[in-house]
């Protein structure tokens, strides 16, 4: 016997996310169906306000309610320095530092010739229009530095690399976060202190 349409569905659906395999998507089919009425309407209510609301700030490509996002608004905050990051999750693990006081930059990927991903497929074009002209910039301000905090490892020296050489053709202060990050790890799983270090720690891209 197989599952009711219905059912194999939501497996078929579940099944679709990175890291969910055949098993794994039963067990989840199976909660919702265990789940009481307003809890799987609250999952599904919940999905429904994420791709109704949810966008990309258009000037820093983080992910936001708001147009620009209110880091870009937040007049405390120097908008002359701009960190770059690879993806929004590692904004937000380095925004809850405290240690930086600039706005941000979303490359959403990095370059990775072996999976076909170049320039144009990440946000650069929009970080050199920045870079270019200050009313593409956060509150209408003039970038002085940008700070590569792109994870340690090949694709994302490579990244750096090539962003660096696209600042410098500007005139544009390049600096990197230190090394306080150890190589071939990911951001998000890094500690506070280790990522505070390398925020204050950051260092000229030579």
């Amino acid at each position: 016997m197989s599952y009711p349409e219905s059912v194999n569905t939501l497996i078929d659906e579940f099944s679709r996310m990175p890291g969910i395999g055949r098993r794994s998507a039963e067990r989840l089919a199976f909660h919702v169906l265990k789940s009481s009425t307003d809890e799987a309407m609250g999952l599904s209510d919940a999905i429904r306000r994420v791709k109704e609301s949810v966008r990309h700030c258009s000037v820093c490509w983080n992910l936001a309610d708001d147009d620009p996002c209110p880091i870009c608004r937040d007049e405390r905050r120097d908008a002359s320095v701009v960190l770059v990051v690879e993806q929004p999750r590692d904004l937000i693990s380095l925004e809850q530092t405290g240690m930086h006081g600039g706005v941000y930059h979303v490359l959403l990927g990095r370059l990775d010739p072996l999976d076909g991903v170049g320039p144009e497929g990440l946000t650069v074009d929009d970080l050199l229009a920045r870079l270019r002209d200050p009313a593409r910039n956060a509150r209408g301000v003039e970038v002085k530095e940008i700070v590569l905090g792109l994870n340690p490892d090949m694709e994302g020296d490579t990244t750096a690399l090539h962003v660096a050489e696209e600042a410098r053709k500007l005139g544009i202060r390049t600096t990197r976060l230190a090394r306080g990050l150890p190589s071939g790890s990911q951001i998000e799983y890094a500690s506070r202190a280790v990522l505070a270090d390398a925020i204050t720690e950051r260092r000229p891209l030579d």
